[in-house]
């Protein structure tokens, strides 16, 4: 009895523990899907065993294991303790979970589910949210393959009050591809020829993993030729030699090349292709300034858009040549430190002016449509697509220019004399009026100043008279009809008389003959004043007419 009593005593002295608590318990069996627990001060309680399993695994326990339970109530309605596997794992998780987040240290969990904006992570008794954005460095399409995976993860924002976890498995990847880049830039150097994947391909170039870091292999570093997009050259996923570049320390930026691995063409471009030397090579771009012509791999030059025709001044290089097209070009001018090579595309055709000028001497009929009419004359178009002028002073003879050249409509076809050549300025004069030749030089061809000359009167007219000479027209004025004032009437001559005159004026550029009866008249009194005798003689004026008359007959 007093053994019994100090038992009892014992028992009311003990202090049972409080409910919320998290208490330890002993299996003392399995059954039904439960586990049944004695968590000692004589009570026992069921959990099930699902609470016991982690995301994706069967339940692991067993009778006699000793496990920490969760006390919700110590007593139910059947007389049994009210636990809780589950918040007992939370309790202990959060705690654990808080140490962790105050430290910066990793936590390890497993995904389990997929919630809308991310997926849901069991760390070991507490769910944390995982963003669809930090489970990966790069946007993840399937996630299966890292469903009920345990692997490490970073807690960015825990809140135990609200009862939320947020976690990053990107930040762990991020951490590590850090230490494996810097482990990686350690081992390189630049110079150094490497084997890199491909990864990614894109307009401006192709990124090349090299075992865990990743370098720019600009399209300008590809080939010494040209290349429009780097897919020409490379594919996802093909292995390739590259050289290092150069290695920025700071930013962890790698550049890479292919063609420094090879020989560099423009070593041998001036000894391939000499200054002057014409060879065939194929356009590859074309600008709004001239074209690109790739003489072999590497290699291009610039024809200028005025290199590109001999005629074709003012016309875009597109529509003289196109893209891919074999061409003849001539090489102009190497600048080998700048990497340039001018080239010319009708340097390797004869220029037309010359042509034309070895095939149409001074002289030489031509005929061409009316190409144009400006102010100062006609464009007519020759042989080989180039144009030649007329000039308003060469259209008639008896017309002015400004007259004349309304005579012609734009599509006309006429013809004309060549009268000059000028290969260097590119231009070439023509006549229309030197057609029939010069009459008026054909006319006076023997006509001098002071010549006498027999002319048909044409016309009688108050001021004077109109005669004509060879075709050729003049006018008489009043006052030299006569070196008699008396006699200076134009009603005294009639039309169809021939009348000899003196040729006082010549003007080839106004086609005009000056002539006068008068000045004919003071000239012969002259003659026999100086042949006859003098008025120093005595002789009279009319004695020595009379002498030069008798003389005549």
């Amino acid at each position: 009895m007093e053994e019994f009593e100090a038992l009892l005593n014992e028992s009311f002295e003990m202090d049972t523990p409080e409910e919320g608590s998290v208490v330890k318990g002993k299996v003392i069996a399995v059954e039904a899907g439960q586990a049944i627990i004695d968590v000692g001060y004589k009570m026992e309680g069921r959990v099930d065993l699902k609470e016991f399993a982690n995301p994706g695994e069967a339940p692991d326990i067993s009778v006699g294991d000793e496990v920490e339970v969760f006390l919700r109530a110590a007593e139910n309605a059947r007389g049994e303790a009210v636990i809780s596997r589950e918040m007992a794992r939370r309790e202990e998780a959060w705690d654990r979970l808080e140490k962790a987040y105050a430290d910066d240290a990793r936590v390890e969990g497993a995904i389990f589910g997929r919630v809308k904006g991310g997926f849901t992570v069991d760390l070991g008794g507490a769910v944390a949210f995982l963003p669809g954005s930090q489970v990966d460095v790069r946007p993840v399409r399937d996630a299966g393959p890292l469903m009920g995976l345990k692997q490490p993860f970073q807690i960015l924002k825990m809140d135990r009050r609200r009862g939320n976890i947020v976690v990053s498995r990107r930040a762990i990847l991020e951490e590590s591809r850090a230490e494996q880049r810097a482990e990686v830039i350690a081992n390189l150097t630049e110079g150094q020829t490497v084997d890199g994947v491909v990864k990614n391909i894109t307009e401006y170039g192709a990124f090349v993993d090299l075992g865990g870091v990743d370098g720019l292999l600009h399209v300008t570093d590809m080939a010494w030729r040209r290349v429009n997009h780097p897919s020409e050259i490379l594919s996802i996923g093909e292995t390739i030699k590259v050289q290092v570049i150069k290695i920025n320390k700071e930013t962890h930026r790698i550049s890479l090349g292919i063609k420094q691995l090879q020989e560099d063409p423009w070593d041998l471009v001036a000894t391939k292709f000499p200054i002057g030397s014409v060879h065939k090579g194929r356009v590859t771009n074309i600008t709004d300034y001239g074209a690109f012509v790739e003489l072999e791999p590497g290699v291009e030059g610039l024809v200028h858009v005025s290199e590109m025709s001999w005629t074709k001044k003012n016309v875009h290089p597109g529509k003289i040549v196109s893209t891919s097209q074999e061409v003849d070009v001539m090489v102009l001018e190497i600048d080998a430190a700048k990497r340039r090579v001018s080239l010319g595309l009708k340097q390797t055709m004869r220029n037309p002016w010359e042509v034309f000028a070895e095939t149409h001497p001074e002289g030489t009929e031509v005929e061409g449509e009316v190409k144009n009419i400006t102010e100062f004359g006609l464009f007519i178009g020759l042989e080989g697509d180039i144009d030649g002028m007329v000039h308003l002073s060469d259209l008639s003879w008896d017309q002015r220019g400004e007259e004349a050249i309304q005579n012609y409509r734009k599509g006309d076809v006429v013809q004309a004399v060549v009268s000059e050549v000028d290969t260097e300025k590119e231009r070439i004069s023509l006549s229309i009026k030197a057609l029939g030749g010069d009459k008026f030089a054909e006319a006076v061809g023997g006509v001098k100043r002071g010549s006498i000359i027999t002319v048909t009167v044409t016309a009688i007219e108050d001021g004077g008279i109109e005669v004509e000479y060879e075709g050729m027209k003049s006018f008489i004025r009043r006052s030299d009809l006569s070196r008699d004032r008396a006699e200076q009437r134009p009603e005294r001559f009639q039309v169809g008389d021939h009348v000899d005159v003196r040729v006082t004026n010549v003007d080839a550029k106004s086609r005009r003959l000056g002539l006068s009866i008068k000045a004919r008249e003071i000239a012969e009194e002259k003659e026999a004043v100086q042949q006859y005798g003098s008025s120093d003689s005595g002789a009279s004026l009319g004695d020595i007419l009379g002498a030069a008359l008798k003389g005549d007959e």
